[in-house]
């Protein structure tokens, strides 16, 4: 018998796929040891992700950030369950970035976006738990001086099977923690999962409805001054003067800073002083050459680029040229597709504390890591003289005057058939910006943009195209106006998504064949993406009359490593369009809470449908003229259609959930909107055709 583990420790690989890219990040994760590590209510850490108070109280670690999505509680879903612990006594805690860098990244990737809190970080937090669980078993093993193998744990109860005796992981806690951990942990079978594929309730709910939730924006310290910033409105503008003596010393102002070359900023005593004395600030902008571009002319730009000879290539199989010169009939759209905003509740903000020797940040940031380094450059200090304490999120955040938007472009669709129907050639040309020549150059490849082709790649485990199609060419003219591109939530595929499910819609009634059988049709060799589709088919009763004056629309995608699919009714009345049900299906892989996809596909739904019919914006001399809720405008509660979800994880692989379903709201609608009216719109919002939402 031997009571105690062989002393290793683990290095585990955790592969984070970057836009277009693949990214090996080799982690050192010391999952425990000697040395006994303490929260700071002096409970013992017996692993980096697990504290155990004498209470049994399980505090989980959670390095991503919670924006509303759920990550937080999926993360500790997955966690709990291979601890074997009491669902009902956890909490939880975000550990600081500075922490991490200190522990040699012993919580892996902060960053959270793309919907890949969860699927990028699933395995080594299921070995953290896994690990833990351990740890604790053998601790009352040795205690009873009994085999490691008699001894199960369940519920947060440690059992010795042949005598009955218990104890709980409160109680063992301490002895756990100074325990080396196992060098090899066997993970749960998918068959015997208990917490995950549960939809346990959330664990940030209670504080965020009764207010005790800390957002950034509500961070105060003692003694502290609040600035409010202005920049110049029109992007690669310049501060030419400002009057500083017009506020200083009134309403509270301390002073007024020049930011860099291109903003200003006043300090007051308080947000309201410094905002206030702000507007009231005469600044003198040097607006550049930007002060000229417009909506239209950025429109024109976009428009030659769908003709030019030069593009990158995203997709290509056979020869599109040749299939095209030679078919019996051919159809061709063109659709565009606007600048949008996040519009987040939360403005942007950060609190500060800096003394020579510290300095430390509270904000609600997506990427804490980042956010620790940017603070190291600002204040001038090294890191470990730097701390960032992350907060909730109000949303991912982009100031909506002065922000980053979603990307501009125009698509250009061009199909061929042979003389029997068979669809055998398509072009499809985008025209527009590239996000990651602006936010992430070197994610570049030899000057192509991976991110732009989302929805149209040849295969791959994020956004494969669902049709085969014998001779295709998917490429891009990358034109890159002045405005700021950004990673709007779902990016590229929401628009990607309308351009082909709308045109595939095209394509059926051209050749006379029904949507749903002419998907199928180019669908055999992708039963992943066909079976979400005939999913949502088979809810709403495909085939069978819908209700008088209802009419349906398909459309179907793959999604940051998900395959989803929507079906939806409409009735219209003269310029009012009733969305009176959306059934969405979710192939995830796995599915750690239920309730939370659930949710998040009603909310993608909201997402994609005011983008749609309401989201846009535009350009005059070279600025954004929306400048909050009042000219950005937002679906209403009443307009929301009731939403079905079917959520059927086959397994196998693990994929997003908080952004999928975005992408195929809008263009189910719209083929919907088509089968009431004959009327195919192209060009987007729908309020610019005097469209609206009843």
């Amino acid at each position: 018998m031997n009571c105690v583990p062989k002393i290793d420790r683990r290095s585990f690989v955790v592969s984070a796929a970057a836009m277009g890219g693949g990214l090996a990040l080799g982690l050192d994760i010391p999952f425990g040891g000697p040395r006994v590590i303490r929260a700071q209510d002096g409970s013992p850490e017996v692993n980096a992700w697990v504290v155990i108070r004498p209470d049994d109280t399980v505090v989980i670690r959670i390095a991503r950030s919670e924006m509303g999505q759920g990550t937080l509680t999926g993360l500790a879903q997955l966690v709990a369950e291979e601890l074997e612990c009491d669902w009902s006594k956890v909490t939880y805690e975000f550990p600081t970035p500075g922490q991490n860098v200190a522990r040699k990244r012993v919580w892996g990737d902060f960053f959270t976006a793309g919907s890949r809190g969860i699927r990028e970080s699933n395995e080594f937090v299921r070995k953290g738990g896994a690990v833990a669980r351990q740890m604790l078993i053998q601790a009352a093993a040795n205690d009873w001086k009994v085999p490691v193998s008699e001894v199960s744990a369940s519920n947060s109860v440690i059992t010795h099977t042949p005598s009955g005796r218990t104890t709980t992981y409160g109680k063992v806690a301490e002895a756990a923690a100074k325990i080396e951990p196992p060098a090899e942990v066997k993970l749960k079978d998918p068959k015997d999962w208990k917490i995950i594929g549960q939809g346990v309730k959330r664990l940030d709910s209670l504080d965020k409805v009764t207010g005790k939730a800390i957002y950034g924006i509500d961070v105060k310290l003692p003694g502290m001054l609040y600035a409010a910033i202005k920049a110049c409105p029109v992007n690669g503008g310049k501060v030419k003067s400002f009057d500083a003596a017009k506020i200083t010393g009134t309403n509270g102002v301390k002073k007024v800073v020049k930011v860099e070359d291109y903003a200003v900023a006043v300090i007051a005593d308080s947000w309201w002083q410094a905002k206030t004395a702000l507007d009231a600030l005469p600044i003198v902008w040097d607006e550049g050459e930007n002060a000229k571009v417009s909506s239209a002319s950025i429109a024109a730009w976009l428009k030659e680029g769908l003709d030019a000879e030069q593009a990158f290539v995203g997709n290509k199989g056979g020869d599109v040229k040749a299939a095209l010169a030679s078919t019996a009939k051919k159809v061709e759209a063109v659709y565009s597709y606007p600048y949008q905003h996040h519009v987040t509740m939360e403005p942007q903000n950060a609190t500060a504390r800096y003394t020579p020797d510290k300095c430390e940040v509270w904000c609600s940031t997506q990427n804490g890591e980042a956010a620790l380094a940017t603070t190291s450059e600002a204040c001038g200090l090294p890191l470990p003289k730097c701390e960032v304490y992350k907060t909730f999120l109000g949303g991912g955040f982009e100031d909506m005057t002065h922000g980053w938007y979603h990307p501009i472009t125009q698509c250009k669709l061009t199909a061929g058939f042979d003389a029997d129907k068979n669809l055998t050639a398509l072009h499809v040309r985008i025209s527009g910006q590239s996000i990651l020549a602006k936010v992430r150059p070197a994610g570049l490849q030899e000057g192509r943009d991976p991110a732009t082709f989302s929805g149209f790649y040849a295969g791959g485990a994020e956004s494969a195209i669902g049709y085969s199609i014998p001779n295709i060419l998917v490429d891009h003219s990358m034109r890159n106006p002045h405005i700021n591109p950004a990673f709007w939530r779902g990016v590229n595929i929401n628009h990607n998504a309308i351009y082909l499910e709308c045109f595939m819609d095209e394509l059926a009634k051209e050749v006379g064949i029904d949507p749903l059988e002419f998907r199928r049709k180019l669908m055999a060799q992708h039963p992943k993406h066909l079976a979400v589709l005939n999913a949502v088919a088979a809810k709403v009763g495909w085939g069978t009359p819908a209700p008088q004056g209802v009419y349906r629309g398909l459309a179907q995608a793959m999604a940051f490593g998900s395959y989803v699919a929507a079906c939806a009714e409409v009735s219209v009345d003269g310029n009012k369009v009733k969305i009176h049900r959306i059934v969405g299906a979710t192939d995830p892989g796995h599915a750690v809470n239920p309730a939370q996809i659930d949710r998040q596909v009603a909310g993608s739904f909201v997402y994609g449908l005011t983008g749609l019919f309401m989201g846009e914006c535009t350009v005059k001399d070279g600025r954004i003229e929306q400048e909050n809720f009042d000219s950005y405008d937002m679906m209403r509660i009443a307009e929301m259609p009731k939403v079905e979800s079917i959520i059927m994880p086959s397994g196998g692989f693990w994929g997003g959930v908080g952004e999928p379903t975005i992408c195929v709201a809008a263009p189910a609608v719209l083929n919907a909107i088509f089968a009431a009216t004959g009327q195919r719109i192209r060009s987007f919002p729908l309020k610019n055709h005097n469209i609206q939402m009843a």
